[in-house]
């Protein structure tokens, strides 16, 4: 590089056309680097107060210095602009404000204008390496690379990608997986930032991307489409799951993916350092999936809550250890692959509980109802667990259960009515005493005991319910309504309408949002479907 201030006209252009082929960028690149180096050494001439531009010829290396002057009517900076008379002398047609180029001779370059010159071109260089290095990758965040180790520092592995470095750092790196210098390693490009110091390309081998890109390069069926990968959970370097669909009927996925002898899901093994991989049918039915995802364990029972996206799940005894994994890493797995909340339970434990319920249910009929034991028991044998269900319940379900007759069904709604009722008053009175607002009444579905929660939550009045997020009420841990069957849909309705009664919003807006959510919600769920594979 030094060789260009002192060379003849075709070196620069030689010189400029091999730095261009070293560094992989634009040979006009180069030479306007040179031409930036060229004027900064003429303005350390000239004086910097003087607007100096260099040309390099493209064809044969001819340099051009001149200095820009703009015309102008009076001169208040002679470095800068020429009187319009004056500049009339070697161009009739110029006009005020344009420019014209005053030629300067060429100049020598001394020592120290021949070291900043080289200092600028570097630079020039340089920075056109990055940007060419960020444009090349800044689209590729997702793909799989290969590189050589470079170095590791502080446990962050420098890999050199042939026309980059990037870095992998350590907590994206496997477990116990030790890498030496000049080591060949795959990686999933994780992100790719612009920074000051150029391109930052990082790498990663624990994300469940890198995964799926794996089998998708093993396993031509995956590639090709006809196998999707639904989900990939994972605990780097021990243990991972993979869902998968086939959308060809005659193609069992689980069998592809794994390979003739396992040697396509081997293949996967060895370059995750042994991680174990549990590959699982993927099924539309949620039940069915996170059994699936459970195994090797065995499933008795599911007892599903869609609104929470939660699912209890009963083991037999001998299964528990199996379904919880080592450290919980089974159901953990399991519950990140399907998305859904997931509890485990054994047989016994779900029958001591279900023995507490009915226990529960029976003796709160027996005292709501002032009836004996055996028929409290019969109520519960037969599904119910509230009062309401009781009460308003069509009467021919109730004759239905064996030893009720029409007059018992009638005392006993007559009953369960009774006690709602007095419980409504009670709560009333209590709400009263609290001082909810009456106003609180006009919204649909708002009921006595809800109040009640309200007011001892110091939530009074139409403002305060409106001003309310749904989360803070629906049927959550921390939820006003926690005790009663409220969900976060059924909240948000109540919110909105409280805002309405308020003034905040009209029907029409709220109508409109509805309207404009559709399709961000269907443009959400084809994205996170998108992630998914």
């Amino acid at each position: 590089m030094s060789l260009v201030v002192g060379a003849n006209r075709l070196e620069l252009l030689q010189i400029a056309e091999a730095v261009a082929r070293e560094k992989a960028i634009e040979k006009d690149l180069v030479i306007e680097a040179m031409e930036e180096a060229i004027q900064k050494a003429a303005r350390a001439k000239y004086g910097a107060e003087n607007e100096i531009r260099a040309q390099i010829d493209r064809d044969n290396g001819d340099i051009r210095l001149f200095r820009l002057m703009e015309v102008v009517e009076v001169v208040e900076n002679a470095s800068t602009e020429v009187e319009l008379k004056i500049a009339k002398l070697d161009r009739d047609d110029v006009e005020i404000g344009e420019f014209i180029a005053d030629p300067l001779p060429p100049i020598d370059f001394g020592r120290i204008a021949a070291q900043t010159a080289k200092q600028v071109i570097v630079q020039k260089v340089r920075d056109a390496e990055r940007e060419r290095q960020y444009e090349e990758y800044k689209d590729r965040a997702g793909e799989i690379i290969t590189g050589v180790v470079k170095r590791v520092e502080y446990g962050n592995v420098i890999i050199d990608l042939g026309k980059a470095e990037a870095i992998m750092r350590r907590d994206q790196a496997l477990p116990r997986e030790h890498v030496r210098i000049n080591d060949r390693i795959r990686a999933h490009i994780k992100e790719v930032r612009r920074e000051l110091r150029g391109p930052q390309i990082f790498l990663s081998r624990t994300t469940p991307e890198f995964m799926a890109q794996l089998f998708a390069q093993e396993v031509p069926e995956i590639y090709d489409g006809i196998i999707e990968i639904k989900s990939v959970a994972r605990d780097p370097g021990s243990r991972a799951k993979i869902s998968v669909l086939s959308n060809d009927g005659s193609i069992d996925p689980v069998g592809a993916c794994v390979g003739m002898r396992g040697s396509r899901v081997q293949a996967v093994v060895s370059e995750l350092q042994g991680e174990k991989i549990d590959i699982i049918q993927w099924s539309p039915d949620p039940a069915t999936f996170i059994v699936n995802a459970l195994a090797p364990a065995e499933v008795a029972k599911v007892v599903m809550d869609e609104d929470k996206q939660r699912i209890e799940v009963v083991v037999p005894d001998d299964h528990l250890s199996l379904a919880i994994g080592r450290r919980g890493q089974n159901v953990r797995l399991a519950s990140q692959l399907t998305a859904w909340t997931i509890d485990i339970l054994t047989e016994a434990e779900e029958s001591e509980r279900r023995q507490e319920e009915f226990a529960a249910q029976s003796k709160m009929f027996l005292e709501a109802l002032d009836v004996d034991e055996t028929l409290a028991q019969l109520l519960v044998v037969e599904g119910f667990s509230e009062l309401e269900e009781v009460a308003y319940v069509e009467p021919e379900e109730l004759m239905s259960i064996e030893g009720i007759d029409e007059s018992l069904v009638a005392e006993l709604q007559q009953r369960a009515v009774d006690v709602l009722e007095a419980r409504k008053r009670e709560a009333d009175d209590k709400r009263k005493e609290l001082g909810v607002s009456d106003d609180l009444l006009k919204i649909e579905g708002m009921t006595a005991p809800m109040m009640v929660f309200l007011g001892e939550n110091e939530v009074k009045t139409l403002d305060d319910f409106a001003g309310l997020a749904a989360d803070e009420l629906s049927s959550t841990e921390d939820g006003y309504f926690r005790s009663l069957k409220v969900d976060e849909e059924d909240a948000n309705h109540m919110v909105m309408q409280a805002r309405v009664l308020m003034g905040w919003v009209t029907e029409e807006e709220l109508a409109e949002e509805d309207t404009s959510a559709e399709p961000e919600a269907e443009a959400t769920e084809a994205t996170e479907a998108t992630e998914e594979a």
